[in-house]
């Protein structure tokens, strides 16, 4: 596996323990992922990847997205 795809694996592991907590908002997971130093196109690409694996659900409301585990 190459360093790009190691570190979206990486930053999927992130968010899937930080929503291990409790569901949060995109732009929370984005700040605790900058704090770590992930980019933001990361994070949205680690997202994609959790969503795919069936693992988050996703909800939309006005222009707040909202993620949790399944």
């Amino acid at each position: 596996m190459d360093e790009a795809c190691f570190n979206i694996g990486d930053a999927a592991g992130h968010i899937y323990r930080l929503l291990e907590n409790g569901g949060s908002n995109l732009a929370n997971i984005k700040k605790a992922l900058k704090e770590s130093g992930f980019e933001p196109q990361t994070v949205f690409m680690a997202i994609g990847w959790l969503a795919r694996e069936d693992k988050i659900c996703m909800h939309k409301s006005g222009n707040v997205w909202s993620i949790k585990l399944k």
